[in-house]
């Protein structure tokens, strides 16, 4: 049976509050272990790799499975982050990459090089579409799957509603590229954008037409998935909503909203989701018996 597992960002546990204490990485491992998360996510770049190796023993206390979300800003530094992850026993590596070249035809040889590497070592890889890295831009990654069909991505779609300013309702060429990144994707990022904002509130009424633009996006992802894996593949899905300044403050920088509480709320959205996709196959997969007895 396919499985479901959900993550939370160790990133998007810092609170960064202007008069409170920072919460220590030990409380950040308690608090997602005891409310049920699966993992947790960890997001260094090569320079910062003896810093998240002392983070190792939280994974093994808490009994919590690990991803990465990788940095790096050199072709070299991959390898390294690898190495890190395959310590960690990781589920998948993550690439955010800092190697931007301006074309795709020179960004290729880089992500081939990744992916050798990765296949070296024994790792999922995916690469993330997020603004300010390799996959910077809709368009530019659309080429880039063109040209590398063997790439995996991992959708994290807010980006890309701030990067191409997407409108609502969300015309149809646009559903259309979007899908395309659905079908590359075998990982998805909990956090919602609006057109101007990359992070909004989840629970505002002006939002909530972003809000169900997203579970239709994630269904949509989550259902070729289903498609397209075997019967014991897990799909890993990350709620990472990240601390000020990506969460909207106030003029005393204290946030709009609960960034926690919002990602438990993301994670009860994405298992009804699953749930209600495993339902309709199981409905779907009664259909001719049903009609035979009929």
């Amino acid at each position: 049976m396919q499985k479901l597992d959900i993550y939370q960002s160790l990133w998007g546990m810092e609170l960064r509050h202007p008069e409170l204490p920072e919460r220590s990485i030990d409380d950040s491992f308690r608090m997602v272990a005891e409310a049920g998360f699966d993992g947790m996510c960890i997001d260094p770049a090569a320079h910062e790799i003896d810093e998240f190796r002392r983070h190792l023993p939280h994974y093994e206390k808490y009994a919590l499975g690990c991803m990465v979300n990788a940095f790096p800003h050199r072709v070299e530094d991959l390898k390294p982050l690898l190495e890190l992850a395959q310590d960690f026993d990781a589920c998948l590596v993550n690439v955010i990459g800092g190697v931007m070249p301006l074309t795709v035809a020179d960004a290729v040889p880089v992500i081939c090089r990744w992916m050798e590497d990765a296949e070296k070592i024994g790792l999922p890889l995916l690469f993330e579409t997020h603004r300010d890295s390799l996959l910077n831009d809709l368009y530019y990654t659309l080429q880039v799957i063109d040209s590398v069909p063997e790439i995996r991505l991992c959708a994290d779609l807010s980006h890309v509603v701030v990067d191409r300013e997407l409108r609502h309702p969300v015309p149809e060429r646009d559903q259309g590229y979007i899908r395309r990144i659905l079908e590359r994707s075998d990982c998805f990022q909990g956090r919602i954008a609006s057109r101007e904002q990359v992070q909004v509130q989840i629970a505002f009424p002006q939002h909530q037409v972003w809000v169900e633009i997203f579970k239709d996006w994630w269904r949509e992802g989550m259902r070729l998935w289903r498609q397209r894996n075997a019967d014991d593949a897990t799909l890993v899905f990350l709620c990472e909503l990240g601390p000020p300044p990506y969460a909207i403050t106030d003029g005393q920088r204290h946030e709009l909203s609960d960034r926690w509480q919002e990602s438990l709320q993301i994670r009860r959205w994405v298992q009804e989701i699953w749930s209600s996709l495993e339902a309709e196959e199981r409905i779907a997969g009664m259909e001719p018996a049903a009609k035979r007895a009929v």
